[in-house]
């Protein structure tokens, strides 16, 4: 059974930088697209960057580009989010999740979550 693990979140302040990593096992890496969620404290969950099986396709919203960049290494089965200049709007929990051939802006069209890490942006 495929599982995915976060990692890399914190408590950091506005302008600083984490990179959070998406280990995955059990299921063939390489042929799934990672998508990275947020879920605010009373929101509903937003797709802010999703990266294609092989890495040649990236997405991000309107609000991270420029600042985040997501990227994998297949051979090491591990999808990262590197943020920078954080904002505390950007306060969240961060789950990636996997799905077979490609991404989508539709989280229940994902087969694989992981439990998430929180980030948090102090001003």
């Amino acid at each position: 059974q495929g599982q995915l693990v976060e990692s890399g979140g914190g408590l950091v302040q506005a302008g600083d930088s984490l990179r959070l990593s998406c280990a995955a096992s059990g299921l063939t890496f390489s042929t799934y697209a990672v998508g990275w969620f947020r879920q605010a404290a009373g929101k509903e969950r937003e797709l802010v960057a999703a990266i294609s099986s092989a890495g040649g396709d990236e997405y991000y919203e309107d609000s991270v580009k420029g600042r985040f960049t997501i990227s994998r290494d297949n051979a090491k089965n591990t999808v990262f989010l590197q943020m920078k200049s954080l904002r505390p709007r950007d306060t969240a929990a961060y789950y990636c999740a996997a799905r077979s051939r490609y991404w989508s802006h539709y989280d229940a069209q994902y087969h694989y979550w992981g439990q998430g890490t929180q980030v948090t942006v102090s001003s």
